[in-house]
């Protein structure tokens, strides 16, 4: 601005002085008669005016062609420092990848903070009406569904009345909302964006002429789908239930309304204080034993084998077992197992996964914490995994006694799951499955902690060439393919997946200036002295530790 007010300020100058002169303009004839002329007839009175307007003209100049000159420099040392650091990011260093931490990580911070210009929710009258939530599944694709929910609510100024939980899915779990998060938690945090109720108030439900309306909306639909289809109904029957609600909400929406799914997710649903108590206990115990360990998430239950239409190597028996229980899904087609395994859609077996362990430098040492619901095999199917692994633990193992009063329920025994995988050092499943995208989305937020999951279109033809070579060519192969599979920053690009995995809205760049030390300049060796970001957040905190309710 300064540049441009004084190269305006000059011309103008100029401008006047010229206006000034006896005859109103100024010829080049007349200049050019001065220059060659001066020696030979009399000089003619100078005009002051001309001769400031003329140094302010070249002032003018020189100060815009200097503003110019440093604030190219400035760019292009800017553009030159920031291409050499994501010439590191972006996968081109073909360097050796830190087993244990992304050295990428410090670079980013999640995000999640509401701007000033996103309004306080609708109270009372204000509100188009109550929306009951029916979640559907297994604790992490519920965890999605009110995540969403939340941000439904918000779209519709709906009053959200607290989700209720699914009791008939295949875990047969029937434990409500307030067993497994922290009800008044969830509703005190969240009550700047979305109003949230505990049931629908007595003198409404006596109100209604008609019981609450209900309806399944599409898979992945966008908010213009809930303000044409939803609201009105809404608005006519006051009280409106929506069933199934898994995934239905678009993946790509107003980056405010993405925010507000990620404090949902990772702020608002805490888990209740026996479940917390008892995960963190989890960890403890792994950390006294070991600096540092690994959560596998092992997905091998007999249903999920028998979904994937994959084949283990069991003979008939395995192949008439799963097939059994496969015909529960009338709708799912005939797959070819071979040709599922070379697309990847195989889960990886324990086996594979220590394989894939200790090729990418894992040693045998390395305590392992094991996630997992029923092995299919049982301890047959696990002792390769042991034998690779020998300090391997599960929550049975490290909580006999402790765990008796969860053992009927299948979500709250994820959930203590959920809390060891999240607090590991390195976490590792051999699926696609929710709570693997739920945790990796998680921990991307949390400061990109090592996650790693299987590239298994590569790895599965490599399982099957394992004999065919040794083990150092059989190791750097594998290094290979997971290239882009470790959990660096890098692998975040907006649109990927689903959001609840890639939050790309809710991750923040800390500033250059932050992150280039300025003794070296290498972006490598810096210490961050801030955390002000590309969006003007707080960097959140990295544990289950109480926060203040969103202000």
């Amino acid at each position: 601005m300064g540049v441009a007010k004084s190269w305006r300020f000059s011309v103008i100058s100029a401008n006047l002085a010229l206006l000034q002169h006896p005859n109103g303009s100024l010829s080049n004839k007349h200049v050019c008669w001065r220059w060659r002329s001066s020696a030979a007839q009399q000089r003619k009175p100078i005009s002051w005016s001309l001769v400031c307007g003329l140094m302010l003209f070249c002032l003018g100049m020189i100060s815009l062609f200097t503003g110019h000159v440093a604030s190219d420099l400035e760019w292009y040392s800017q553009r030159l420092v920031k291409r050499s650091l994501y010439f590191k990011l972006d996968g081109s260093n073909k360097g050796p990848i830190d087993i244990w931490k992304s050295q990428y990580a410090k670079y980013f911070y999640g995000c999640s903070k509401k701007s000033r210009n996103f309004p306080h929710a609708v109270r009372g009258r204000s509100s188009n009406g109550y929306l009951l939530i029916a979640a559907s599944g297994g604790l992490n694709q519920q965890r999605t569904g009110i995540s969403d929910a939340v941000v439904v609510a918000r779209i519709l100024n709906a009053t959200l009345v607290v989700p209720e939980l699914d009791h008939n899915s295949y875990w047969k779990d029937g434990s409500d909302f307030v067993n497994i998060f922290d009800v008044n938690w969830f509703i005190s945090y969240l009550a700047k964006d979305v109003t949230i109720v505990k049931r629908v108030p007595d003198k409404v439900m006596r109100s209604m002429e008609k019981p609450p309306y209900t309806m399944r909306v599409p898979r992945k639909s966008p908010p213009e789908y809930y303000i044409d289809q939803v609201l009105p109904i809404l608005s006519r029957r006051r009280v409106l239930q929506l069933t199934k609600f898994d995934y239905r909400l678009a993946n790509n929406i107003d980056e405010e309304l993405q925010k507000l799914r990620c404090r949902a997710n990772f702020h608002a649903l805490r888990f209740t204080k026996p479940i917390q108590e008892l995960g963190q206990k989890l960890v403890m115990r792994m950390r006294d034993m070991a600096k540092s360990f690994i959560a596998v998430h092992l997905r091998f239950e007999p249903d999920m084998l028998a979904f994937s239409g994959c084949y283990y190597g069991g003979g008939d028996k395995e192949r008439y077992e799963l097939g059994e229980i496969r015909k529960r899904w009338a709708t799912l087609p005939d797959l070819s197992a071979d040709g599922e395994r070379r697309r990847g859609k195989c889960p990886l077996t324990p086996h594979e996964v220590g394989l894939m362990l200790r090729a990418l430098g894992f040693s045998n040492d390395t305590h392992l914490y094991v996630a997992s619901g029923e092995i299919y095999g049982g301890e047959e199917t696990l002792r390769p995994l042991r034998e690779l692994f020998p300090n391997f633990y599960t929550k049975e193992m490290l909580a006999n006694e402790e765990l008796k009063p969860f053992l009927p329920f299948s979500s709250r025994l994820a959930a203590i799951d959920f809390i060891v995988s999240d607090e590991s050092d390195v976490f590792v499943t051999n699926n696609n499955g929710n709570m693997a995208k739920i945790l990796a989305g998680r921990r991307r937020y949390m400061g990109h902690k090592r996650t790693i999951r299987p590239n298994a279109k590569r790895l599965s033809a490599l399982f099957m060439e394992r004999d065919q070579m040794d083990w150092d060519t059989f190791a750097r192969k594998v290094k290979a393919a997971q290239r882009g599979f470790m959990g660096e920053p890098d692998e975040m690009r907006p649109g990927r997946g689903e959001f609840h995995e890639y939050p790309y809205s809710c991750i923040c760049e800390k500033p250059l200036n932050d992150v280039v030390d300025s003794r070296s300049g290498d972006p490598q060796s810096e210490q961050v002295r801030g955390y002000q970001g590309l969006r003007k957040e707080e960097p959140v905190s990295l544990g289950y530790k109480d926060e203040d309710a969103a202000g």
